[in-house]
């Protein structure tokens, strides 16, 4: 099987999955044992890492509970990585500070294999060194290692320290894995006087739990307490609330009914339809990142069962929650708008299994008495948008609907309707949604999990018009909602079978040509870790272009080091102002993408930035969308084949005339496509489509819609599976984004001339 390299930008910390692709070739490993001592050297033609480290890998076949010290020595100022099972993943610098040698006690949480590499802490450093590993753990650092296995009732010493790994946001953090049975009691607690503590706990049953303070607002101790939704192992990461912070701390694990009572119901407890809890917001319950207290109870439920969830409380404004399989949420604050005091939710679940319900506050702070009622309901009817989530939706029958409080919300924080609807491949359908209350928003879910979005239809507003020929057969998903967070209000849906656009596409003979910039990079010149043929990528886009007789002369292609933010932004501004009304221009981009942090705003709802990396700084979509504003072409294309590049449609679709192709949704990496020797997979459909491929009738006249039912086809025949993490690491698989804007599914993109 071949190997799938990421694409996303690693900077300070590794991750252990991305290793074996960090050069962009494969390597041999050497096994390295306890006691043993091997002699090695960093040299030209290693791997690197990337910020260009070159690094030497040894494997070691470890015991769950076994501790082992490894030391490296050499005269250059070295590093050490293990990286094993369940993304154990441990680093240091220096043993002992000003010591240059590396040395690293760990426990280790798993049977299996474990990866040591032996690295440098500054980029291009070559050297012979010495790595050895012995039993047992004598390394000179904190009395307790940077990770390994805790066990309930114990407490253990540890610091945060230059050379630990660091989140993406840059705390230093530790991990611990403990061993835990489905429904077990567990607190957890972080003290420290050093810094201001912060845990973060993950596990088996979509346990994810993360606390600053220790139940009073204001300390910097840190305290969690959980049930265990599933048997299997916890790993709880001690952290800080501020980048960059050091020091000592202690931590714990205590369970309940072991030197401490777990106060209900701080941890999940159950709860059956039909039944009443009363019970108080209080010092000690656990507590969501802006300071509310919350407790969580857990709920057994059926597919399609209509649910009515009620708390109410005479002593602070209750809001309620409910989390369950396939990412289902939703949350509602007040029953109506006058009485602040009662939280109402109406949900229809979407799959059988356990659901999790959280009683809190509207405010932080707020505490006090409640009660908190299941029932089951009638009251939910198709088309009322009250949590849809899977209404019939029939051709050419309009339905009425609301966004209102209450209902699903997207991770934005939009508020969602879902519609299903049956279909086959080649149908060539219309979606129209229109609200004189919200600006619509409409978002088409294939069988395959492919996804087109619509903001606004051609002559723009706020109404939604989606046009689309379908490219598989089976059950969609329609999500209706809006394109800022929280809006709410009535709108009206429609599914009709479309007809040709009124604007029907130009001859072959009057179509521009392709105005282009094409821009690809493998070779980052330690900037960021290499890549493979992600050049290619736009030097074969190009020949591609230029076969079809579409080319214009004027058109660009930057490879490598031509790729700077500076040569990036000239060619765009250049070759923009060349491409006239009846023209076609194209930026193409192949290369690392990543996720900076910025302040939340109507395009920025999860407060991030999307850029794309050149080599020597990064395009932000902030820019990206301002110099698309400088295009006056018929139709402008933005195609993205790089990590979270989904991000960018937010700023550049958002304008008339641009349609936009991203390899990845907005918070997933992309892979490189090693199994057919290119840098993406969009990168090879989209060429391959463009050269006359995805000209589905053979006219010659390739429209917006042949593109993009071509491009959706080739992801769910070659792109199926393809493994995808979050900036967190967090598991999911890579999509295809498709997002025309106001561009008509027959609105042509170029006249092939071949």
């Amino acid at each position: 099987m071949a190997v799938l390299f990421n694409k996303a930008r690693v900077l300070v910390a590794i991750l252990a999955a991305c290793w074996t692709g960090l050069a962009g070739q494969a390597f041999a490993q050497q096994t390295i044992a306890a006691g043993q001592n091997v002699r090695g050297a960093l040299a030209r033609g290693d791997s690197q890492l990337s910020q260009g480290e070159f690094a030497d890998p040894y494997v070691f076949q470890g015991r769950a509970g076994q501790t082992i010290t490894v030391r490296m020595d050499a005269r250059f100022d070295n590093y050490i990585l293990i990286t094993g099972p369940n993304g154990f993943n441990q680093q240091n610098d220096d043993e002992a500070p000003p010591n240059t040698n590396a040395g690293l006690a760990v426990t280790l949480p798993s049977d299996g294999a474990y990866t040591i590499i032996a690295t440098s802490l500054a980029g291009n450093v070559t050297g012979d060194y010495s790595l050895r590993v012995t039993a047992g753990g004598n390394a000179a650092q904190p009395a307790v290692a940077a990770g390994g296995a805790i066990e309930p009732g114990q407490e253990l010493r540890g610091a945060l320290a230059s050379g630990d790994r660091q989140l993406p946001s840059g705390e230093y953090a530790d991990s611990f894995t403990l061993n835990a049975e489905r429904g077990q009691q567990l607190t957890v607690e972080l003290n420290s006087s050093a810094f201001d503590a912060y845990l973060i706990v993950r596990g088996p049953g979509g346990l994810s739990e993360d606390n600053d303070d220790s139940g009073e607002r204001g300390s910097t101790d840190s305290r969690i307490t959980i049930t265990v939704p599933e048997s299997g192992q916890v790993v709880i990461s001690p952290t800080s609330y501020r980048p960059g912070e050091t020091g000592a701390y202690a931590l714990s694990v205590r369970a309940a009914g072991a030197g401490q009572q777990a106060s209900a119901p701080t941890s999940a407890i159950a709860i059956a339809i039909g039944q009443r809890r009363n019970a108080a917001l209080a010092n000690g319950d656990g507590l969501l990142d802006s300071g509310e207290l919350r407790d969580v109870y857990t709920l057994r439920g059926r597919r399609g069962q209509q649910l009515e969830v009620r708390m109410n409380s005479a002593e602070f404004d209750p809001y309620v929650a409910i989390f369950g399989p396939s990412e289902f949420s939703a949350f509602n604050d007040d029953d109506t708008e006058n009485n602040t005091h009662n939280s109402r939710l109406l949900v229809t679940l979407p799959a059988d299994g356990d659901y999790r319900i959280m009683a809190t506050s509207y405010a932080a702070g707020e505490r006090g008495s409640y009660s908190l009622a299941i029932a089951e309901t009638n009251e939910i009817t198709p088309g009322q948008g009250i949590a849809s989530n899977g209404d019939a939706l029939e051709f050419d029958r309009a339905v009425n609907g609301a966004l209102a409080s209450g209902d699903t919300t997207l991770p934005s924080g939009e508020f969602t309707d879902t519609y299903r609807f049956r279909a086959e491949a080649g149908q060539r359908i219309r979606i129209d949604m229109g609200s004189s209350a919200l600006d619509a928003y409409l978002i088409l879910v294939a069988p395959s999990g492919a996804q087109e979005d619509n903001d606004d239809g051609p002559g723009g507003g706020r109404d939604s018009l989606l046009e689309t020929v379908l490219a598989e057969s089976g059950e969609y998903s329609l999500i209706a909602t809006s394109y800022q967070p929280a809006e709410t209000g009535a709108y009206s849906l429609r599914l009709s079978t479309s007809a040709a656009s009124a604007a029907a596409p130009r001859p072959p003979g009057q179509a521009g040509r392709v105005f282009a910039v094409m821009v690809g990079i493998a070779d980052y010149q330690g900037y960021a870790n290499n890549l493979s043929y992600t050049d290619e990528d736009a030097v074969k886009m190009a020949e591609a272009l230029r076969r079809a007789g579409v080319l214009a002369d004027q058109s660009v292609v930057l490879t490598n080091g031509q790729a700077t933010r500076a040569a990036v932004t000239a060619a765009f501004q250049r070759v923009a102002a060349q491409a006239g009304p009846n023209d076609t221009f194209l930026f193409f981009y192949s290369g690392h993408g990543t996720q900076t942090a910025s302040a939340a705003g109507a395009n920025e709802p999860d407060r991030r930035d999307e850029s794309i990396v050149m080599v020597d700084g990064l395009i932000s979509d902030d820019e990206m969308a301002r110099m698309f504003t400088q295009v006056h072409a018929r139709t402008s294309i933005i195609a993205l084949d790089s990590c979270f590049s989904g991000g960018f449609a937010r700023d550049v679709v958002a304008q008339p005339g641009v349609m936009g192709l991203f390899s990845s949704e907005e918070d997933l990496t992309s892979a490189v496509a090693d199994k057919f020797q290119a840098g993406g997979y969009l990168s090879l459909f989209l060429r391959n489509g463009l050269a006359g491929e995805a000209d589905a009738n053979s006219n010659g006249a390739l429209t917006a819609g042949e593109l993009s039912v071509y491009l959706r086809q080739q992801f769910a025949a070659n792109a199926q599976n393809v493994e995808s993490t979050t900036m967190e690491g967090a598991r999911n698989y890579q999509f295809l984004v498709v997002d025309r804007g106001g561009v008509g599914v027959d609105d042509q993109v170029l006249a092939i001339r071949r």
